[in-house]
């Protein structure tokens, strides 16, 4: 049965003016007063202001709530492997304003790594970012839920015993999610506090003023350009960075197996074939290219974005942590102020220190110096040149001139936020 041109006008009309009608019941709806179980609300101003990222609609009653949600910083130590994150992020977890997470995405890293239909290549990357971005978006919100997506064994009524590094976040080793005694040493923790209810962990997470996570696992700074473009979000991002050089030292002496090839030519001074450069190309690359990305200053990124080297960090504790406060809009703390002073100031710890966060920070600045083969060193520079150069890392020519500590190989810069 063929159609005339009028009836065919007439159902698209129609189709048109019911897409119309919905969309304009959604807006009243959406403009209306807000109603939560029976209860009359009222919704706040919607215009966000200085990107706070306050929630649309507040219990008239709970205005308080409301504006410490404008105020609130969603922060994010952004990093690679090994570049002396885990201190960074103490300075954060040592206050009792922030809630701080640990390296919440290797559960979404695990789940890909080990799905069976899992898509290769390019595609699987793209699902792994995605699945990243929106994890840390749940997580900034305080949406544990989410997470149970990811870790494995699923968890029973909310509660998993596989919370990755739980104990390095003493947020979720004191009340509400354990009743021990609060700021437990990581081993303790997980030993006297066994499993972690998500749904109390979100209560903690809310009852906190602002919230801090750490990751290594996102590759460039770009990948997470839709979090700091959110209105929602209050979002800081600290990007730290450490001289390859020192990053494949850490790496070599941490994932023996791994790095099993790196290990054998910097004991022989003989390169294997099996050597894999791309485990350190990749690396510099990623550094490059995030530090140009920040370095070019991009709106997107205006505010929200400070990088910081860790080889100043560990140099100068105190004064770099006091700066990176006053970047993210923090007040400083005696708590951290007394944490800095109780862990840079100790010996170079020997043997397995593969996670410590306790030792002579300004020893350990440049110690990969005393371990790492000239051989190693020059094909590092030689390969990530344009990295060590664009972060004020210097080259050397020898190994006497690899040797001499007396002469730093950190150049004096200063990198200002971008503000």
């Amino acid at each position: 049965m063929e159609c005339s041109w009028k009836t065919v006008l007439l159902l698209v009309c129609a189709s048109l003016g019911i897409q119309y009608t919905a969309i304009r019941s959604l807006r009243t709806a959406f403009d209306a007063p807000c109603q939560d179980m029976g209860a009359e609300v009222h919704c706040l101003q919607r215009e966000f202001k200085d990107n706070s990222g306050g929630p649309l609609c507040e219990d008239a009653g709970n205005s308080h709530d409301a504006i410490q949600q404008q105020s609130r910083k969603h922060i994010i130590i952004f990093s690679a492997t090994r570049s002396g994150s885990s201190f960074l992020g103490q300075l954060f977890n040592q206050n009792p304003d922030i809630f701080y997470l640990f390296e919440p995405l290797f559960h979404v890293q695990q789940a890909f790594t080990n799905s069976s239909a899992r898509v290769k290549g390019h595609l699987d990357r793209r699902a792994l970012l995605g699945a990243y971005r929106d994890l840390l978006h749940n997580l900034y919100d305080c949406d544990f839920n989410f997470l149970e997506n990811y870790i494995k064994p699923v968890p029973r009524d909310h509660e998993t015993s596989s919370f990755f590094r739980r104990g390095a976040s003493n947020a979720l080793c004191s009340h509400p999610v354990c009743e021990n005694v609060p700021n437990l040493e990581e081993n303790l923790c997980v030993k006297k506090c066994r499993s972690v209810n998500l749904t109390l962990a979100s209560q903690a997470c809310h009852s906190r003023r602002h919230i801090a996570i750490k990751t290594v696992r996102i590759p460039e700074i770009s990948d997470i350009r839709t979090l700091a473009e959110d209105p929602r979000l209050n979002l800081k991002i600290i990007h730290l960075v450490r001289d390859p050089r020192g990053i494949l030292t850490s790496r070599i002496g941490t994932f023996t197996d791994q790095f099993r090839s790196w290990k054998i030519w910097n004991t022989t001074g003989r390169k294997p074939h099996s050597v894999d450069l791309s485990q350190m190309t990749t690396t510099c690359e990623d550094l490059s290219n995030s530090a140009e990305t920040g370095f070019s200053r991009p709106l997107w990124l205006k505010g929200k974005y400070m990088l910081v080297r860790y080889e100043d960090l560990a140099r100068y504790p105190v004064r770099k942590a006091k700066e990176i406060y006053q970047f993210v809009g923090l007040s400083w703390q005696s708590q951290v102020h007394k944490w800095i002073l109780q862990n840079t100031n100790g010996s170079v710890p020997s043997g397995n220190y593969k996670y410590t966060t306790s030792r002579n920070s300004t020893e350990a600045a440049e110690s990969w110096r005393l371990r790492l083969c000239f051989n190693i060193v020059q094909s590092i520079q030689d390969f990530c040149n344009n990295t060590l150069s664009q972060l004020g890392y210097q080259l050397v020519d020898s190994s006497a001139e690899l040797r001499n500590m007396s002469h730093s190989l950190v150049e004096p810069r200063d990198f200002l936020p971008f503000s």
